[in-house]
């Protein structure tokens, strides 16, 4: 037998019940962005898979991060997602200028506890999956459009946050069946 003491003890997770309370927000189609604090008021800018500058930009985002470098200091420590969208990315949405849209929701609602310069991802509603809430929102955003930019009637689909095990999942109103890499 081999002695126990050698190797490390790996737990299994433990699992959590799927019948938790989900939040639902607006998955808006644009490109990934996030927004660095460090301790003392450094701030950096990223996109999904890396560092950008304003030389080695991301549609513009890290010329934007740079000159909103005070305002986003609110944020306060650590890494802020969001989207930065609107103007010339992806679907446009009809917007003259771009925005970033922090996913945070929950924390990031009220606008007097976020920087002026940022937006939030709209919150379509919260409850269970097993009544429904789910469909109703995909289906309010199919009929009644884009909530982050009201009067936009192509908008992408929505994310689930599942509170218990902290998993984001989303559902897009075309094309959910198949890989983004497949789509036509």
């Amino acid at each position: 037998m081999t002695d126990e003491n050698e190797y490390e003890f790996k737990p299994f997770a433990k699992i959590v019940r799927r019948n938790r309370p989900v939040i639902i927000t607006e998955k808006i189609d644009g490109t990934n962005g996030l927004v660095f604090v460090n301790e003392i008021g450094g701030v950096l800018a990223g996109s999904r898979n890396r560092w950008v500058t304003p030389t080695n930009d991301n549609f513009g985002f890290a010329k934007w991060v740079y000159e909103h470098t005070d305002e986003l200091r609110m944020l306060g420590p650590g890494y802020h997602y969001g989207e930065w969208w609107g103007q010339g990315i992806q679907r446009r949405y009809g917007l003259e200028e771009k925005r970033f849209s922090l996913f945070n929701a929950g924390r990031w609602s009220q606008p007097d506890v976020r920087p002026p310069c940022c937006h939030v991802v709209p919150t379509l509603g919260h409850g269970f999956e097993k009544d429904g809430i789910v469909a109703e929102c995909l289906e309010r955003l199919r009929v009644e459009g884009s909530a982050a930019a009201p009067g936009f009637m192509n908008p992408e689909g929505i994310v689930v946050f599942h509170t218990a095990s902290g998993h984001l999942q989303k559902v897009t109103l075309e094309g959910d069946a198949e890989p983004k890499g497949k789509r036509k």
